[in-house]
């Protein structure tokens, strides 16, 4: 699972996230921070999740995680419409989120 380029993708997306969204203001460090971090992790928690299950089950992690997904790039434009982040900082997350998505995507799509 360690070798699998979503799970390295995820993690270096981590690596660099987590410690941007601990940068948020107060007023949003205990709402939004910690959704936004929540979701990220429980993120690549699903993908090792999928990596250790078969069939079914496998699908259905993957299908839950690819939800997850969708609710960070969602809370992600938020806190980018909230000036949170720079654009700078959202394109980044952007192509990292999109990264993860196609190979997600990828996968989902594997017998």
């Amino acid at each position: 699972m360690n070798e699998s380029p979503l799970f390295v993708r995820t993690y270096d997306f981590l690596l660099w996230f987590i410690p941007q969204v601990q940068k948020f203001p107060r007023v949003y460090r205990f709402t939004l921070s910690e959704r936004l971090q929540r979701l990220a992790l429980d993120f690549q928690d699903g993908i090792v999740a999928a990596g250790k299950s078969q069939g079914v089950t496998r699908l259905e992690k993957l299908k839950s995680a690819d939800i997850q997904l969708e609710q960070l790039r969602v809370w992600v434009r938020f806190a980018r419409d909230n000036q949170l982040i720079t654009v700078k900082q959202y394109e980044h997350a952007a192509r990292g989120m999109a990264e993860m998505g196609r190979l997600l995507g990828a996968w989902l799509k594997k017998p």
